[in-house]
């Protein structure tokens, strides 16, 4: 092949490193509108961003010019710092150290769209370790449990 042609469809999802810098609901849209730029910036598609006061969910087609976790790295440390600039509240803000990403297929899109504008009434009825370990047991991924929320 002449070209190299990709439609990567990704769902990343990572967490607030510290419980006492929640993310406001005030602040909520206007973080995840500057995490699509950064997306975009990236050679990146936003398809739909959102989540909770404690973690965020990012469906989106990653550029075939950069890897995941060189995206991940990007978007954290662009919104965090970004955030910081917010409002004196958010000076100890931090996402945590890891992530995950599950590939998706375009036929479940619209069910991952719908899942992630979502998120508040979800979380009502599921915690997030109850999600997250959900997905790891759907997409086969093994994992230790004492190790999900530590950096």
């Amino acid at each position: 092949m002449s070209h190299s042609l990709t439609k990567l469809y990704t769902h990343i999802i990572f967490h607030i490193k510290d419980s006492n810098s929640p993310i406001r609901p005030s602040e909520m849209n206007n973080l995840y509108n500057y995490i699509g730029t950064i997306l975009k910036d990236n050679n990146s598609a936003p398809i739909q961003i959102g989540g909770t006061n404690d973690h965020i969910h990012i469906l989106c087609v990653v550029s075939k010019n950069i890897s995941l976790a060189k995206l991940v790295e990007e978007i954290k440390r662009h919104s965090s710092r970004w955030i910081k600039t917010l409002d004196p509240f958010y000076r100890c803000f931090a996402w945590q150290t890891g992530y995950a990403a599950f590939s998706v297929s375009s036929s479940v899109c619209s069910k991952t769209i719908n899942y992630i504008k979502n998120q508040q009434e979800h979380h009502r009825k599921m915690t997030r370790t109850e999600e997250y370990i959900l997905f790891l047991k759907e997409y086969d991924i093994e994992y230790n449990e004492k190790y999900l929320w530590i950096d």
